[in-house]
């Protein structure tokens, strides 16, 4: 598709779905709580490592975790290991235990005692010759899972094994860009160097828009996606990403209406439509 049609159906999207009332359901919505940035970050970071399964569910968690946590960068300032593992020991979501969350948290701890804040340690790895955040990443990762002692973990993967890191860098879009639905913050991070979270909904969109041939949603499909934004939005490649993935949330716009408003727009007959393509065009002149 070319990039001039692409830009010009993203843009429409992004001007009708970027706003704080559609970001319910998403746990994005835990930040806006939250005025401190030294509590945000730590909020972004548990919100988007148990973004997996059902996004309802997925929301019940994380209110069960901050709720044992009044102001959550105090609390962890001042807990022990003993503290953490006792407070989440009956913590258990689908695959995540108590013992893993309370060892990310303390990894956690730990860092913010080494580093003052995730934003430092996160931003003390990026380089200026560094086109995206990946080394960064890397770096962060190995600091926050050092708790974990070399034990195997899923809440932190690492961009070195391949992962595309798809909760990882949702929280950094949290944290990095600033809009009406990113809070940001992480001022040292330049939003041009952030890569798409990519997931199977986002994965299978930019397979049809022509983003990307790879078949699996690894992080090389992750940077070819993240490079193709980055034409036509070279300052902030993941501008985008809130909006598209309103499409496999609301009812009102479904991922198929969206890609045949992008055909019909870049000429194709308007013969035998989607129903609500013609919707989406209207409403975004």
């Amino acid at each position: 598709m070319p990039a001039r049609i692409l830009e010009t159906c993203l843009c429409k999207l992004y001007e009708k779905y970027n706003h704080r009332e559609f970001v319910h359901p998403d746990p994005l919505e835990f930040l806006y709580r939250y005025d401190d940035p030294a509590d945000r970050e730590v909020v972004g970071l548990i919100a988007s490592c148990l973004a997996y399964g059902n996004v309802h569910q997925i929301l019940k968690t994380v209110a069960s975790v901050l709720d044992r946590m009044p102001s959550p960068h105090r609390y962890l300032s001042a807990a022990t290991e003993r503290l953490l593992v006792n407070t989440f020991s009956d913590f258990k979501y689908r695959f995540t235990t108590g013992e893993e969350l309370a060892t990310m948290l303390l990894g956690t701890k730990m860092t913010l005692e080494r580093f003052g804040s995730l934003h430092r340690c996160f931003s003390r790895g990026l380089t200026a010759d560094h086109d995206t955040v990946i080394p960064a990443l890397c770096t962060f990762v190995e600091e926050l899972s050092s708790a974990f002692q070399g034990r195997p973990r899923s809440l932190l993967p690492s961009p070195t094994m391949g992962s595309a890191c798809k909760r990882l860098n949702l929280f950094l879009r949290w944290m990095v860009r600033r809009d009406e639905v990113d809070p940001g913050g992480w001022y040292r991070v330049p939003p041009s160097k952030l890569i798409v979270p990519l997931d199977v909904h986002m994965h299978r969109i930019s397979l049809h828009l022509g983003l990307t041939g790879r078949k699996q949603a690894n992080l090389r499909a992750a940077c070819e996606i993240t490079a193709a934004f980055r034409a036509i939005e070279p300052d902030d490649p993941v501008r985008f990403d809130f909006s598209i993935t309103r499409l496999g949330i609301r009812d009102d716009l479904t991922p198929e209406a969206f890609l045949e408003a992008c055909r019909a727009q870049a000429g194709r007959s308007p013969q035998d439509r989607h129903p609500q393509a013609g919707a989406w065009e209207r409403e975004g002149k």
